[in-house]
């Protein structure tokens, strides 16, 4: 953890109180102690620091209990990319979420492809209270706060035509595909600013007709080379030769 994330509940007049994992990490692996400073922030909220002003045991469970006094004035880096992800097995998708958040994805949405699992839909894994937890995960590792979004699409044609442009109006479009122009899009003058909206396909990769679809409504091929990577694989690749140069003021 590089930067503790508090739920805004957790805080009452000025005072972060905290157990659990946090609370071992702040004791065990910072050694923490009173007066301590801790990096701090709110889940999709400011970031700052913290001084530790008490530590002590539940008396009931025995949980060990920090209090800090929270100094959160400053704005977190942003999200750089939004993801279309035709999404892998959920145990492989329960590994990426908080590598994705950490590197920086907004918004990721899952949508049908002729090569998901059926099964995927039904998985406990799309449950807010089960994903959520993951993604403060990767933000805490990363230093950030922004949470990400997840948005389920099952109907990959009607997500196209009906939500694409609603939810991602003037973007850069890029659709990774093995058998496609090699190296990093460039952003030319008067090209739409913003975030990049990156589209990787399910294993064993997007069909013919899906790529030609995903083209029709302005995609861009962008491949890592020959070789058919594993969606884990393939998706950290990608986001670290795409991403921009990282900026902002961390504390």
């Amino acid at each position: 953890m590089n930067r503790i994330l508090f739920e805004q509940s957790e805080i009452v007049d000025g005072i972060a109180t905290f157990g659990g994992e946090r609370a071992e990490h702040v004791l065990d692996v910072l050694h923490g102690e009173v007066g301590q400073v801790l990096k701090t922030g709110v889940v999709d909220g400011l970031i700052g620091t913290s001084e530790i002003v008490s530590i002590c045991r539940d008396e009931a469970t025995g949980e060990r209990i920090v209090s800090a006094k929270v100094d959160h004035r400053f704005e977190s880096l942003r999200p750089w990319v939004d993801l279309i992800l035709a999404p892998p097995r959920p145990r492989v998708l329960k590994r990426l979420l908080p590598q994705l958040t950490a590197m920086g994805v907004g918004r990721i949405v899952l949508v049908g492809a002729r090569k998901v699992e059926k099964d995927f839909w039904g998985a406990t894994l799309l449950k807010p209270e089960i994903y959520r937890p993951l993604l403060v995960e990767g933000l805490m590792q990363s230093g950030t706060s922004i949470l990400p979004e997840i948005v389920l699409k099952r109907g990959f044609r009607r997500f196209l035509s009906d939500d694409l442009d609603v939810m991602f109006p003037s973007r850069r479009r890029v659709v990774a595909h093995p058998y496609g122009a090699e190296g990093a899009p460039s952003q030319a003058d008067g090209e739409p600013e913003g975030r990049l909206l990156l589209s990787v396909g399910p294993e064993g990769g997007w069909t013919d007709e899906e790529v030609a679809l995903l083209e029709s409504h302005g995609f861009s091929r962008y491949s890592l080379g020959g070789r058919i990577l594993r969606t884990d694989t393939a998706l950290i690749a990608l986001l670290a030769r795409l991403s921009p140069t990282a900026s902002g003021f961390m504390v």
